[in-house]
């Protein structure tokens, strides 16, 4: 134990990741204290956060225990191997909060190293997706066109993509699917260029619109390598993800019957993408005009369709990282124990993320 410390930026990501104040995290090293008998204040994590101060020997118990993780996760750089936060692309609202959103983004940095661990544990390789391909945008090429190449490298089949997150996973890409504690926030997703993609898609959205999510992560994945416009690589992303899932050549005829709500439904059915989406898509593809377009949001929206539409789509749900958890305790016959040890988890964190229910894990908070 002793020797060990921690590092500051992992404090921060740790503590972001929980939810938590300085304060609450203070209190709670404090009641981590022998008998709570040592005050701990909350200038003390802004100098331990800031590299001001070593956290170390019996400080590093009290610090782990009162973020709930190991402590050697505490030590580890977030910077190293990748795992770093980096340039992160998310499907969310405007009126999702920072905070809530730096939980989001550091929960998705401790999934790539949760990820890592399971992977390095059961001999996986983590080489980069070779099936991923950056498509640029420029003033030759368009989201429509970086769409067609997917599919192309992808070898979809023209019509509905029967199972989007089955395709990124055969791409190469990890998903996990977790309650992020919103409705505000529907995926976020990170990829380096060096290891696999990864992403995060809520458990709270309908299926319609998490297959339509994935499919925009997957636009931002492929297309944004860089920062740029909020905005507009929003729009880039949005078209990208309208092309994937209803390509025009394959879409157009759907819609040469007319538009009405009957007819959305029944190509929900066939498409799997929400009405909204395929409202949009059809006003896109100049198969109704604007005021048929508004006419049609309204009546939906009298309906209470905006909130929760007719039409239940199943939810699509990951393979691979529940194959690579089954690999570890089924075949590698790991305890409980020895498997969230390779995830840098606390064994009740890894029962409730990984062996539980993948699907539906919330973000844990202390």
């Amino acid at each position: 134990m002793v020797g060990r410390q921690a590092h500051p930026g992992m404090l921060v990501l740790l503590r972001e990741s929980r939810g938590l104040t300085q304060v609450e995290v203070s209190a709670a090293m404090t009641k981590a204290s022998p008998l709570g008998a040592t005050a701990v204040s909350q200038g003390y994590v802004s100098r331990a956060e800031s590299g001001r101060l070593t956290v170390g020997d019996d400080r590093l118990e009290w610090y782990a225990t009162a973020l709930g993780y190991p402590e050697d996760l505490l030590c580890l750089d977030p910077q190293m191997g990748g795992v770093g936060v980096g340039l992160i692309h998310h499907r969310k609202k405007a009126a999702l909060s920072a905070p809530a959103l730096r939980q989001v983004h550091a929960q998705l940095a401790l999934t790539r190293i949760q990820l890592s661990g399971i992977a390095s544990a059961t001999k996986t390789s983590r080489g980069t997706a070779s099936a991923f391909l950056r498509v640029p945008l420029d003033t030759l090429t368009t989201p429509k066109d970086a769409a067609r190449e997917v599919r192309k490298a992808w070898k979809l089949a023209p019509g509905p993509v029967p199972n989007v997150i089955e395709a990124v996973e055969k791409a190469g890409a990890l998903v996990t699917v977790r309650d992020l504690g919103s409705d505000l926030l529907d995926a976020v997703s990170q990829w380096d260029g060096v290891e696999p993609p990864l992403l995060l898609v809520n458990g709270r959205a309908p299926g319609d619109r998490c297959r339509f999510s994935v499919a925009h992560e997957i636009g931002h994945l492929i297309m944004h390598a860089e920062p740029g416009s909020g905005p507009q690589q929003e729009k880039q992303a949005d078209g990208f993800a309208a092309e994937l899932l209803m390509p025009a050549a394959d879409i157009r005829n759907a819609f040469k019957a007319g538009v009405d709500l009957q007819r959305l439904m029944e190509l929900k059915r066939t498409w799997r993408v929400s009405m909204s989406a395929l409202l949009r898509r059809a006003l896109d593809l100049n198969a109704l005009t604007e005021w048929q377009h508004r006419t049609l949001v309204i009546e939906m929206s009298a309906l209470g369709y905006r909130t929760a539409e007719p039409v239940e789509i199943p939810r699509e749900q990951p393979r691979t990282v529940p194959a690579l958890v089954r690999t570890l305790l089924d075949e590698h016959g790991l305890t409980l124990e020895s498997a969230a040890t390779c995830a840098r988890l606390l064994p009740e964190d890894f029962q409730h993320l990984y062996v539980e229910g993948h699907r539906t894990s919330p973000l844990p908070s202390h």
